[in-house]
Parts: C-alpha cells; sequence; structure tokens
C-alpha cells in the first residue's frame, strides 16, 4: 500500500486540493473558485458554506484525478488565507454572518476609535501588528456590535469565531473540534505573542468574550479527526495548520533565521525568519508567530504589500495595455533604456513599509517618448521596488544580513521581474519548480508529524537562481528615483 499525505490550501479565490505522494512528490491538484461578494461599500465577504462544500468537493476531485485509492491517504495538512474571519453557532456549526475577507476595511471606526484612545502601542507591543482593520480583532468586533443577538449569544457560550482554518477543522470534525494553530492565532490582533496566550485585555477592548476563542494548538499539532462527510470509510487525523503565508514559508524551508520569502500573489507577503526571540520593528514592518513545531516556537517579521501581482490585472482589465500577463516580459525587455518613469501603485494607499492609506496611485518621470513597453516595464519595477523596500526594512529591523530571497507565486515566471529583483537587492533570488508553497508548507507538517516525510522532504525542491548582475551606482541611482516618485505620491 501507498501513502498519501492530502493538502487543503483555501485562498482569497478559491480552494485547492493536493495530494503528495510519501516521498513528498506532488501528485495533482484540484481546485475550484468562490464568489467574491462585494457591495457598493466595497465590503468584501465570502460565504463559508460555500467555502466548505468547496473543500469538501476538491477533496473529491484530486483522488480521482490522481487515481489512487483513498484508504491509502494518511493525513491532511490546512493552509488557508489568513485574517478572514468567521462567527457561527457552536451548536449547529452555521455562520451567523458571512465571512469578512482580510482585504474588507469596514472595520476601520473601531480602530480609530481605539488609536484616539490611545491604545495603539499597547496593541502593537502586545500582538507584533499595527492596530488595524485588516486584522480579525476589528472584523469580529464588528459582527459583535452589528449582527442581532451575537453578542448575548457569545455570553452564554454560544457562538465560535475564529479564522478560515478553525471554521474548516470546527467543520471536517463534526463540531468536536475548535482549535487554531499558532500562526493563525498571531494574526488576529487578540493573541498575546509574548505570553503565547489569548490576551484578556484585547478581548476586553475589542468587546469579543474570550470563550469565543478557539485552542491554540502547535501547527503540526492534533486537530482531531474527519472522513470529509463520511466520503472516508474511516477517518484520517488534521496533524498540519499554518496561515498560507507561513506554509509558504515553511514549504520554502525558511527554518532557520535570516531566511526569507516572499509570495507574489494579488498582494504579497515578504517574510523572515527571525528566530526563537520575537523583535520589534520601527520600520514599518510587523512581528508575528511563523509557527510552534516541533514543540517550538519560531517568530517572523513580515510586510504585506497590497499591489504586486494586482499591478499585471490592472495593466490588463482597466487600463488594457497588455491582453495577458505573459506579454509583460517581452514589453519591459523591448522598452526605451533611457526612459526613467516610475508607477507607485498605491490604488489603496501604501502598505509596509510606508503604511500610508491617503497615499495615491501615480506615474512619475513620463516624457513625450513614454509609451506602453515603458509603462509595462514601469509596473514590473514597483513590484521589485516594493518588495526590495520591506526585505531591506528587515534586515535593518532584526540586525541580520538576508543572504537570498526564496520566491514563490505566478509572478515569479516573469523572468524579467525575478532579475531586476535580485539586481535592486543585490542578492540571489531563487525560485522553485512549484507554485503551490502554501499547500506544500501544510503538507510538510503533516507528513513530518505522521512520519510519513523526513526532514529530507526539504531538499527535494529545485530551484532556479537569478543573481546580481548590476553596477551599484546605477543601482543607486534607480533608487532615488523610486524613492522621489515614493514621496511625490505622500500627503
Amino acid at each position: 500500500m501507498g501513502k498519501y499525505i492530502l493538502s487543503v490550501d483555501q485562498s482569497t479565490q478559491g480552494t485547492k486540493a493536493l495530494l503528495f505522494d510519501e516521498k513528498g512528490t506532488l501528485l495533482c491538484r484540484a481546485d475550484r473558485p468562490h464568489r467574491q461578494i462585494v457591495d457598493e461599500r466595497n465590503w468584501v465577504e465570502h460565504d463559508p458554506e460555500e467555502i466548505y462544500g468547496n473543500t469538501l468537493a476538491v477533496v473529491r476531485d484530486v483522488v480521482a484525478k490522481a487515481g489512487v485509492d483513498k484508504a491509502e491517504i494518511v493525513a491532511l495538512g490546512i493552509s488557508n488565507q489568513r485574517e478572514t474571519s468567521v462567527a457561527w453557532d457552536r451548536q449547529t456549526g452555521a455562520p451567523v454572518y458571512n465571512a469578512i475577507v482580510w482585504q474588507c476595511s469596514r472595520g476601520a471606526a473601531i480602530c480609530e476609535a481605539l488609536e484616539k484612545q490611545g491604545y495603539g502601542e499597547l496593541v502593537r507591543r502586545t500582538t507584533g501588528l499595527q492596530l488595524s482593520p485588516y486584522f480579525p480583532a476589528a472584523k469580529v468586533a464588528w459582527i459583535m456590535q452589528n449582527v442581532e443577538g451575537v453578542a448575548e449569544r457569545a455570553k452564554r457560550g454560544e457562538i465560535c469565531v475564529g479564522t478560515i482554518d478553525s471554521w474548516l477543522v470546527y467543520r471536517l470534525t463534526h463540531g468536536q473540534r475548535h482549535q487554531t494553530d499558532y500562526s493563525n492565532a498571531s494574526r488576529t490582533q487578540l493573541f498575546n505573542i509574548n505570553t503565547l496566550a489569548w490576551d484578556d485585555d484585547l478581548m476586553a477592548l475589542f468587546g469579543i468574550d474570550p470563550q469565543c476563542m478557539a485552542a491554540v494548538t502547535d501547527s503540526d499539532g492534533d486537530f482531531g479527526e474527519t472522513d470529509f462527510d463520511g466520503w472516508l470509510d474511516r477517518p484520517i487525523p488534521i496533524r498540519g495548520v499554518l496561515g498560507d503565508s507561513h506554509g509558504a514559508l515553511f514549504g520554502q524551508g525558511c527554518l532557520k533565521p535570516g531566511m526569507t520569502k516572499t509570495t507574489y500573489g494579488t498582494g504579497s507577503s515578504v517574510m523572515m525568519n527571525i528566530g526563537e526571540k520575537p523583535a520589534f520593528s520601527d520600520e514599518g514592518v510587523v512581528t508575528s508567530l511563523a509557527w510552534k513545531i516541533g514543540g517550538r516556537v519560531n517568530y517572523v517579521l513580515e510586510g504585506n504589500i497590497n499591489y504586486t501581482g494586482a499591478v499585471i490585472t490592472w495593466l490588463k482589465d482597466d487600463v488594457k495595455l497588455i491582453s495577458n500577463p505573459g506579454e509583460t516580459e517581452a514589453m519591459a525587455r523591448a522598452a526605451n533604456p533611457g526612459d526613467h518613469c516610475y508607477l507607485v501603485p498605491a490604488f489603496s494607499g501604501l502598505g509596509a513599509p510606508y503604511w500610508d492609506s491617503k497615499a495615491e496611485a501615480a506615474i512619475v518621470g513620463m516624457t513625450r517618448a513614454t509609451g506602453k513597453n515603458e509603462i509595462v516595464r514601469a509596473a514590473l519595477d514597483c513590484i521589485a521596488y516594493q518588495i526590495a523596500d520591506v526585505v531591506n526594512a528587515m534586515s535593518r529591523s532584526a540586525a541580520m544580513p538576508i543572504g537570498e530571497l526564496r520566491v514563490d507565486g505566478g509572478p515569479t515566471r516573469n523572468a524579467y521581474l525575478m532579475q531586476i529583483q535580485s539586481d535592486l537587492l543585490d542578492i540571489p533570488v531563487r525560485v522553485p519548480d512549484s507554485e503551490e508553497l502554501s499547500g506544500i508548507g501544510a503538507a510538510y507538517a503533516a507528513g513530518l508529524a505522521t512520519g510519513v516525510f523526513t526532514d529530507e522532504v526539504f531538499n527535494k525542491m529545485n530551484r532556479k537562481t537569478y543573481t546580481p548582475d548590476m553596477a551599484q551606482d546605477v543601482r543607486a541611482k534607480k533608487y532615488e528615483g523610486w524613492w522621489d516618485a515614493v514621496r511625490r505620491v505622500r500627503f
């Protein structure tokens, strides 16, 4: 009999199932999208029941596609879109409201009120995070304040709240387990990363009853068993749970201090392993837990950027300079080397390390000779500049040199972008032969926990390496132009 590890990667756009053999080789993938529920206020929601239904469906799909015996599946790992928040009935498992997506800023007034009361620094020192509606605390507080009867029911112990991982664990275990892992807990803005526990003072600030919260479990711990609503003849253990960026860090093998990865998606998460003690930054990057695996906690510095892959979507869908993302590499290479325009993609403000919600997007330095190719090149360059800003801020904050950047996500197929990233950072950029790093990380955690994998699994990945090939004076001049462009869009 074979031994297979199953991984579910529940992301912002859809849900994927991945199947791995006992050597850690990815055999097959299946995915299904879910609706993006957006109203006129730009509030963003997902239907939790749709997500759960899709989770069951993609598991069946991937096993059928791979043609393996489902009886040989040993364990499940889960990676999930972080910060997206759900509240549900403890007895029935029915959501009391749609999931509020990480992109949704409806909790802004809650955060602004707390900031005016002087709680911003307390929140940052306790959780490692800037006080922001991006995180679940304000989203759950909004539900408590605005969904009729939920706050009263929460006080009676009738309501569970959590991130998508805890919602899936609850449903997959038929309500037997309400658990989350350390990586997801650390992103809620309710978890004390110094004491490694839910913080009663923060719960009180946001008006959330502590009994609503999930038990916090090691990322490779015991999250119960699932039979996928009767699909399996015998249940299998859930033994790996990680937020998607943390899963990618683990899947990339960034297990030692100073090792850094960037996930290029709609936005980007830049994450640096800083070891077993937290470091707090004054340079616009936040502190979180990487995971607790093997009984040991690792911390990270992280910077989140709003517009990276989304810049390419803007080129295609909004200004129609390209018909598909694959065109951008050739266009960038064909651009006039003498053109020095910059695109600052502050379409919804600037994220790390600037955190300027009032900044506005602009193309700076255009001349009469600036055309489509030059603007497309500037769009790719702005992705690399933003990531370089965050990586350099992390290196200074942690007082650690960064020897290389490990990267993943669809845009890493663009050789021009990867080369300019290496050039701007003046370090190697390493691209793995797989794009599914979040799901891979969760699978590795589950496979290692159950003894199916050994540490050799981290050596399986083949990587293409881009090395810096830019003179120091050219690099300095390019940065000077970028920083000037950023200054121009800030008010």
